[in-house]
């Protein structure tokens, strides 16, 4: 038992201390940059709330863009663009350029219709690079207060779990060691009864 709490906790740290790190620092730049989306070290994650990319990526994928040279982007690379508010994973159809200002149309693969409107280079947040499929859904669990004090439990039982599991290899050990004593006493009182019978004689 003590070893599975053990392994268990040092997984669970593996996981959790990356994500904490990583929750730090988009956080700081949330902060230093209020008016931008935080990202770490030009990494920006987001979470699908739609299917219009499938079956590319799905809903409930959380999707991983990196900052871009907006000169480098090309038709049909995947973006990530914020209009009107919102943050949106499109597919680039068309790039054109007017009056000197570089003017995007997106489209979803799953969409008949292209975007409406156009997008420029300040509105791409960066360029898609990876998926991690379904974690967008536990991000929005975890949010959620029945997700908070789930995610805030398991770190807290896996300790009393270790604690416990620790108190009684203690016990264990304490137990052991007053037998081994007991014993110990036992075969020096022989000793001396031994060594009386023989003066005696």
């Amino acid at each position: 038992m003590n070893k599975f709490v053990k392994v268990v906790t040092i997984i669970v740290l593996v996981i959790l201390i990356p994500i904490i790190f990583v929750n730090g620092v988009i956080i700081i730049d949330s902060v230093i940059h209020p008016d931008e989306v935080p990202s770490f070290f030009g990494w920006k994650p987001f979470i699908v709330l739609s299917g219009s990319m499938e079956t590319e990526i799905m809903t409930g994928d959380l999707v991983i863009t990196r900052e871009i040279d907006p000169s480098k982007l090309k038709v049909d690379d995947i973006v990530a663009f914020k209009k009107d508010g919102y943050v949106t994973t499109h597919r680039i159809k068309s790039i054109s350029e007017v009056d000197g200002q570089k003017q995007y149309i997106t489209k979803g693969d799953n969409n008949n219709t292209e975007d409406e409107g156009y997008i420029t280079d300040e509105n791409i947040e960066g360029l898609y690079k990876h998926k991690i499929s379904g974690l967008g859904n536990l991000a929005m669990f975890v949010q959620t207060p029945s997700g908070m004090i789930i995610s805030l439990s398991i770190p807290l039982i896996l300790l009393i779990l270790m604690q416990v599991s620790n108190g009684k290899k203690d016990s264990e050990y304490l137990r052991k060691k007053q037998d081994d004593m007991e014993k110990e006493l036992e075969r020096l009182k022989n000793e001396n009864e031994e060594l009386k019978n023989k003066s005696s004689k």
